[in-house]
């Protein structure tokens, strides 16, 4: 591993995690950071187009099709991959944000709108053990973790600056 620090967003579906990250991505692009975003989709996904060329190598069988020009390169490899392999080969960047993995053993950054979710009536605190901070739209009682309102994306971004070396 390079010594990025990786941060993972877990909650539950529509509680807000992609507007967070928006907001926190270009809060940190701000500060001259660089930032890889990794999402986890629990549902089969295509970012291919039919009829492309690229899409004829995976329908004939190409295990990593690449797609590559002057201003932008995608990979796409076509089977399963671990995340610990996927972020392993990010380099270039100070920072790693990972939406939606919410096991392994990188810190965990929970987040809690009220109203949102199969979370939402349940209780937050317990579900932060394992967390280095919480967000949160309510207050929060979680002793040992800093908690960030929804909207304190400078603050959360202090945080995290604080982990990386620039």
């Amino acid at each position: 591993m390079s010594g990025i620090p990786v941060f993972s967003f877990a909650a539950y579906s529509g509680a807000g995690k992609t507007t967070l990250l928006e907001k926190l991505i270009r809060e940190l692009k701000a500060r001259g950071l660089r930032v890889a975003a990794v999402k986890h989709d629990a549902h089969e996904f295509d970012i291919d187009k039919e009829g492309k060329d690229s899409w004829r190598f995976t329908r004939a069988g190409a295990d990593v099709v690449a797609i590559v020009s002057d201003t932008h390169a995608a990979v796409m490899e076509n089977r399963p991959t671990a995340f610990e392999k996927l972020i392993s080969d990010i380099t270039d960047v100070d920072i790693i944000l990972a939406e939606g993995y919410k096991t392994g053993s990188y810190p965990k950054i929970a987040l809690r709108r009220a109203g949102a979710g199969k979370g939402s009536g349940r209780d937050f605190a317990a579900e932060l053990r394992d967390c280095a901070a919480a967000v949160s739209d309510t207050p929060v009682e979680a002793p040992g973790i800093p908690v960030f309102g929804l909207e304190d994306i400078a603050g959360l971004a202090d945080f995290l600056c604080g982990y990386v070396d620039v």
